[in-house]
């Protein structure tokens, strides 16, 4: 069974990737957006993320803030729609869960077991997830990116 976190006084306004800072309102290129993607994550956002595990955003109205604040800063310069649509990563909470995904919404955190499906779109990140050399995938509509511990970024396209 998924295993769903509700973050507490979360509602559907808490725009995970889309709240706490103006969006941009011009769509970079191609080119452009491939190169900014490709740009390794602050040490700031790597450890918002690593947070998940944790269990503070569970409780903590101001750890979910911060959460959302340092994803949102990381990718100033990218639309909305050109923004990931989900982050899928290595479970800590011990077996049988394997990874947790974090969506867009950003009032849902899912704890999966080894055995459970994940959503369709979220699914393609799932092998990279669980690689040790990475840290966490970020998910997009046409591709992934693999985050290392450091910080490094690798693109899969499809």
């Amino acid at each position: 069974m998924v295993r769903k976190l509700l973050v507490q006084g979360a509602g559907p306004d808490l725009g995970l990737l889309v709240k706490s800072r103006p969006q941009s309102t011009i769509a970079l290129s191609a080119e452009q957006l491939q190169a900014r993607l490709r740009k390794k994550r602050s040490a700031s956002y790597m450890e918002a993320i690593q947070r998940l595990d944790a269990g503070a955003h569970v409780h903590d109205r101001g750890a979910v803030d911060a959460l959302v604040a340092a994803i949102c800063e990381e990718l100033p310069d990218i639309t909305i729609d050109q923004q990931p649509v989900g982050i899928v990563a290595r479970c800590h909470l011990g077996p049988p869960y394997e990874v947790h995904t974090l969506d867009r919404q950003g009032n849902i955190i899912q704890h999966y077991k080894t055995f459970e499906s994940l959503p369709p779109l979220l699914a393609k990140g799932r092998a990279l997830a669980v690689h040790a050399q990475y840290a966490f995938v970020e998910i997009y509509t046409d591709k992934v990116i693999a985050v290392t511990a450091a910080g490094d970024t690798s693109i899969v396209k499809g």
